[in-house]
């Protein structure tokens, strides 16, 4: 069994990481078996490499490997690529085309991002993986197959079962060895080591001096986070090598090649949610008793000025926003067109006194029942603050994103804004 060390540098890994070590200890060992092997970790942390070495140190390398992009095939053709076709399956088959799993037979397939295989092709694979057989598109004759299947995904499986687009029990045949990546984050120890194997192959590359940095620059290089890990690392790398004229690099020139990302400071982030879809629901009828409480608002506002003036004309005139508001444009036309002839005027009471002088009068028909105050439940000043705090966090303190989202306009959330003092 060859060391960890002879591995690195014969697929040319670089990096001293206990975690990444490990990583590549588990593929050797399980190498000489037929396991079948899922590789994890974010995109772009070398997942690739793991399959190269499965497939050499196994018994199956004088077979044939090959990778397949799952994400990169269309939902519609992905069957036809992985299994074959017979002619005449679909429009467009004019032969008989044989898939990967027989090209592949006494091989390795490494299906990467196999994440965003559509179930129908899940449940396909599925059958592959318990006894080897498969059948074309197009036919009703079943083939047998000899292949060494290793995947790897950027998504997290469980809440892609949670949300039922990836099958548990494909999931579990898939994941007898799972073998995690680390982030480039998580090995900073290889950051720098990394970065000067990148400039010192570029320099070979485009023939020029190996670019270097000073002891700032590093100190950015490490404290950077890094999303796109070793590949965004290689293409900042290849960017600096070739234009910049100066071979010493400072960080403030380096800054310019790293996109800022925001913040790297901690913050408490819950990924928990709800087992159903009710929290958005609530979240979508606290939004429209909001709406209702303003169209009441404008209401009053208009009732209010209906008193005042006692006509029409001049409260639609000076009031034309709140009408086109509350009964939209086409209700504010027909609005225009009314008069006061038409109206039913309500005679209101100057005071009180006549209201209770009724009162005594009638007769009370519900003496006997027992008054009960009903606790009040729901807060809505308190609900549109919080509705408004959780909008500006989903996007960043941007307001005008947030305002379409409740919305309302830019001037309004402002408004809300400063009465919450948020």
């Amino acid at each position: 069994m060859e060391s960890i060390q002879a591995i690195k540098q014969r697929f040319g890994i670089i990096g001293n990481n206990p975690k990444l070590n490990r990583a590549i200890e588990k593929a050797i060992q399980v190498a000489p078996t037929d396991i079948s092997v899922l590789v994890t970790g974010e995109s772009g942390v070398g997942k690739e490499s793991i399959p190269k070495i499965i497939h050499q140190l196994s018994h199956r390398k004088h077979g044939k490997y090959i990778a397949v992009n799952c994400g990169a095939i269309p939902e519609g053709t992905i069957d036809s690529e992985l299994f074959g076709h017979e002619k005449g399956a679909f429009t467009g088959a004019t032969s008989t085309r044989s898939g990967y799993f027989e090209v592949a037979d006494g091989g390795t397939i490494f299906l990467d991002e196999v994440g965003e295989l559509p179930l129908t092709t899940q449940v396909r694979l599925l059958r592959v993986l318990e006894n080897g057989e498969f059948i074309k598109v197009g036919s009703s004759k079943v083939q047998k197959t000899n292949v060494r299947i290793v995947a790897a995904t950027n998504v997290n499986m469980f809440e892609a079962i949670k949300k039922e687009k990836f099958r548990e029990d494909l999931y579990y045949r898939l994941s007898t060895i799972d073998i995690n990546l680390p982030a480039l984050r998580e090995r900073k120890e290889d950051i720098h080591l990394l970065f000067r194997k990148f400039a010192s192959d570029f320099a070979l590359k485009y023939k020029m001096p190996t670019v270097k940095l000073t002891d700032d620059a590093v100190n950015l290089l490490l404290k950077y986070r890094w999303n796109g890990n070793i590949r965004q690392l290689r293409n900042v790398a290849e960017q600096v090598s070739v234009l910049e004229q100066t071979r010493t690099i400072n960080a403030v020139t380096l800054q310019n090649y790293l996109p800022n990302t925001g913040s790297n400071l901690p913050a408490v982030v819950n990924n928990t949610k709800a087992e159903s879809d009710f929290s958005s629901e609530r979240e979508i009828l606290y939004k429209v008793l909001f709406d209702m409480k303003s169209d009441l608002n404008d209401l009053k506002k208009l009732t209010m000025e209906l008193m005042k003036h006692g006509g029409t004309s001049d409260v639609q005139k000076d009031n034309q926003h709140l009408i086109q508001k509350i009964y939209g444009e086409e209700k504010a036309d027909d609005y225009k067109t009314t008069t006061v002839d038409d109206l039913e005027v309500l005679s209101i009471p100057e005071t009180s006194e006549v209201i209770e002088e009724n009162n005594s009068e009638t007769e009370d028909k519900y003496h006997f029942a027992e008054e009960i105050e009903e606790e009040e439940t729901l807060s809505l000043h308190d609900k549109e603050l919080e509705l408004i705090k959780k909008s500006l966090e989903r996007h960043h303190g941007k307001r005008k994103l947030a305002a379409a989202e409740l919305g309302i306009s830019e001037r309004t959330l402002y408004r809300k804004i400063k009465q919450f003092d948020l």
